[in-house]
């Protein structure tokens, strides 16, 4: 345990940080596994309107360093080929 006023306030801080940041990424999950339920289903309207979401997101944690910007682009590509070959099959 650190003995330092300032390192009690970082250690405050790091969890606090940790804990919002863990939230974005659960949600973002949460999300991908809904579009994936609506493209096996076939639902390919919900699954653009989720798309979008999922898009928003991944940018949003990108942007706030919660992920690195390449493993949301990479995450994209790979949800779009997803409902494009859906789509058709």
């Amino acid at each position: 345990m650190a003995n330092i006023k300032s390192a009690k306030k970082r250690i405050a801080t790091n969890e606090k940080k940790n804990a919002q940041n863990q939230a974005v990424r659960s949600k973002v999950k949460s999300d991908i596994k809904k579009f994936k339920s609506a493209v096996a289903a076939k639902e390919f309207k919900l699954a653009d309107e989720l798309l979008k979401v999922v898009f928003a997101e991944l940018d949003a944690a990108a942007g706030d360093n919660v992920m690195h910007k390449n493993k949301a682009d990479r995450n994209k590509a790979k949800l779009s080929k997803q409902l494009h070959e859906a789509k058709g099959k």
